[in-house]
């Protein structure tokens, strides 16, 4: 039964209830009007005739009768009669010995009517005296009151048809203000659901607070509990996607894939490139059988798929699948080395590179997205699905999904910085990026300071609502949610390295130094935002200020190869070989150098082992997103020893506060921090690594996955609110 029904029941039930009560009250009151109109008539009839037999001089009984039947005319008035106070024969109209006599009526008061009940129906009985004339006695006027029972039944039937009317009136005016009420009720309740930090109406406050707390309620059900008394690993992390997002399908959007297939001779090899992103996102992907879409950048690849471009990973217990795309040489040269390598990477990182854009860059770079947007649409087994977007490679493509899956709750982690608004608007395509990043149902960063650059930029270059107290963007009638989410690397990390002491001996024996020797390690990709050149000026300013480590001191730094397409990279690569030489010709003379320069891949268990070898990490990046090569020493430092060196510029320095925070671009302050941490007693180096430690066991990779799935299971569940609102507001 709709709400309609429900109203407009008991509101004809009441109606009823009044009409029953009513309609007596009001026969009695009719009646008692009618009575009164009767004594005027009858006294106005017994004054006239009273008057006439004044002035008879004597009495004529035919006349009178004469006279009283032509008053009897009348409709109402039945009959009249004269009853002599002798005793002697009334003289009456021929209708009265019908209805009454003299003696019934012998005993009726004065000028008074009464009713009384006759032959023919309710009678009105009136006796008047006449005391002048020849004779006296009472005069008698009947009157047939039927037609009041008929004006009374009339009336009834007008009463019951007005409340009727009446009731039908208000039945249709109320529905269609409870209607309109509703409606605008339930719109506020979506727009509270959709917009929980937006202002609630006056009327709607009370149900505003209650339905926030029962959300939080819920959602607080749904946590695993405190973060502080949590232990993130993965399995922790399939836990919440069984119980969170069970049934959900997830797919991942990235430019790296998690497994690459390659030749080796005639076989074909299967490696799992090191990242923290593959690390965090392996354990989603395994739990719910979801799909991971990437570059297809193995020479094999092509071999291991199937005809759907699909291949099931991991090799020895597949659990979910890759879906690969392939690119041309000129698409990887426009969308990977053009626009997101010489464009947005430099125009993100403040390191004093000049960006290049180039249209057919752009062009290419929106073809890539389009065709990575159609193998989401494709790969989707559901209208809402979760998709999570990786990097600065796709900022157009969750709005290209949004306009094909408009359900799709789109999880986008940009995991480089974002620059302010001024440093931003040197890119052609400002307003495009920030649209098509506005896509995403979540958009996530590292750091707060980036969300705040990004919320500004948005401000800037599109007109859209921010709310700043929330993070919240509302563009094309969607909320985007800017979130902060510190990344991490998985704990317990799983190195097969050697312990610390072992590791020490061996790297000591490998590069040739003494077992006192002391021992600095940098660990980078071969790119100009890792302040490398600034960190060899700093071990060179080290030697001028404090010669005595000159033979003492030696700096391991491994550099991995990357972008050798670009030339900037290729031209960065000489100045760092050639700097390191001019160092080393400078301080080596007899002894070991003092920079050993690695510029060659290595994979995590020897990264590991020169990790626990070290005295310290030098982390100098000019401008970082967060750098995990600053966690992966602290992990690896299972001993509780060395120190961390860590640019002010890096994300990581918002949370490893224990290591010594320098400025690159500051020579003598980085090289004043390799002096402290060269001399730094033992027992401060277990106390800040212990604090260290215990940050990235407890924010590590699992939870920084876990943070961004439960924020996407909460929105998820309120817009379903919001749908179930929707669909019994279309019910009513």
């Amino acid at each position: 039964m709709n709400l309609s029904a429900r109203f407009i029941l008991p509101l004809f039930a009441v109606l009823a209830l009044v009409a029953y009560l009513a309609v007596p009250v009001v026969d009695r009151l009719a009646l008692s009007w009618f009575r009164h109109d009767l004594d005027v008539r009858a006294s106005l009839v017994a004054r006239t005739l009273n008057e006439r037999f004044s002035h008879q001089e004597n009495f004529d009984a035919p006349q009178l009768r004469r006279q009283l039947e032509s008053i009897t005319e009348d409709e109402r008035l039945r009959a009249i009669a004269f009853c002599p106070d002798d005793g002697a024969n009334a003289v009456a109209t021929r209708s009265f010995s019908d209805t009454l006599s003299c003696q019934r009526v012998a005993d009726q008061p004065d000028g008074r009517g009464t009713t009384m009940e006759g032959e023919g129906g309710l009678l009105h009985v009136a006796v008047f005296r006449l005391r002048d004339g020849p004779r006296t006695g009472r005069l008698v006027l009947i009157h047939d009151m039927s037609f009041a029972e008929r004006r009374t039944s009339e009336t009834r039937k007008y009463l019951f048809l007005s409340l009727l009317g009446l009731g039908a009136v208000i039945a249709l005016v109320t529905v269609v203000v409870a209607h309109l009420s509703l409606r605008g009720w339930l719109k506020g309740l979506r727009e509270l659901l959709r917009e929980p930090q937006k202002p609630a109406p006056p009327e709607l406050r009370p149900l505003a607070r209650d339905l926030h707390a029962a959300v939080r309620e819920i959602l607080r059900e749904q946590q695993t509990g405190n973060d502080a008394q949590t232990q993130w690993t993965a399995a922790s992390l399939r836990e919440i996607l069984r119980r969170d997002l069970r049934g959900d399908e997830v797919i991942v959007v990235s430019n790296r894939e998690p497994y690459v297939h390659e030749y080796e001779g005639d076989k074909i090899v299967v490696r799992r490139p090191a990242g923290g992103l593959v690390t965090a996102l392996e354990p989603i992907m395994r739990a719910c059988s979801g799909t991971w879409i990437a570059h297809g950048s193995g020479d094999a690849d092509k071999a291991a798929v199937d005809s759907r471009d699909r291949v099931a990973v991991p090799p020895s217990k597949p659990s979910y699948a890759i879906r690969r795309i392939w690119l041309s040489e000129e698409e990887e040269r426009g969308y990977y080395n053009g626009l997101s390598n010489e464009g947005l990477w430099p125009l993100c990182h403040i390191a004093h590179a000049r960006p290049t854009f180039r249209s057919q860059d752009w062009e290419l770079y929106k073809a890539v997205n389009a065709r990575f947007a159609d193998a989401v649409v494709q790969e989707a087994q559901r209208d809402d699905p979760i998709v999570m977007v990786q990097d600065y490679h796709f900022a157009l493509l969750p709005r290209m999904i949004r306009e094909r899956l408009p359900k799709a709750t789109i999880v986008t982690f940009w995991h480089i910085p974002w620059p302010n608004p001024e440093t931003f608007s040197i890119c052609p395509w400002r307003a495009e990026i920030i649209d098509g990043l506005l896509g995403s149902s979540i958009l996530g960063f590292h750091t707060q300071f980036h969300c705040n650059n990004f919320l500004d930029a948005v401000d800037s270059f599109l007109e859209a609502r921010v709310d700043r107290e929330t993070g919240t963007v509302f563009h094309h009638g969607h909320q985007t949610d800017v979130k902060r989410y510190p990344i991490s690397i998985a704990w317990p990390p799983e190195y097969e390295a050697p312990p610390a002491p072992e590791s020490r001996a061996q790297v000591r024996e490998e590069l040739g130094l003494r077992a006192d020797h002391r021992i600095g390690v940098g660990v980078d990709r071969l790119d100009y935002t890792k302040g490398i050149i600034e960190r060899f000026l700093a071990i060179e300013r080290l030697f001028e200020l404090h010669p005595e480590w000159a033979g003492r001191f030696s700096f391991v730094q491994i550099a991995a190869p990357t972008r050798s397409a670009i030339p900037q990279y290729k031209a960065f690569r000489d100045d760092v070989e050639e700097l390191a030489a001019r160092i080393n010709d400078r301080f080596t003379r007899e002894g070991p150098p003092a920079i050993i320069l690695r510029a060659k891949h290595h994979d995590g268990d020897e990264i590991a082992r020169f990790y626990r070898a070290a005295d310290l990490c030098m982390v100098t990046s000019l401008h970082d997103g967060m750098n995990l090569v600053a966690k992966e020493f602290v992990a690896a430092r299972d001993d509780g020893l060395g120190v961390l060196i860590l640019s002010q510029f890096t994300g990581a320095s918002r949370e490893l506060s224990e290591a010594l925070i320098v400025n690159p671009y500051h020579i003598d302050q980085c090289a004043d921090a390799l002096a402290a941490a060269l001399t730094m007693p033992e027992a401060e180096q277990r106390d800040r690594m212990r604090l260290m430690r215990e940050l990235v066991a407890q924010f590590n990779v699992y939870r920084w996955a876990a943070r961004m799935l439960l924020d996407a299971s909460a929105m998820r569940l309120r817009d379903r609110i919001a749908e179930r609102v929707e669909f019994r507001r279309d019910a009513y």
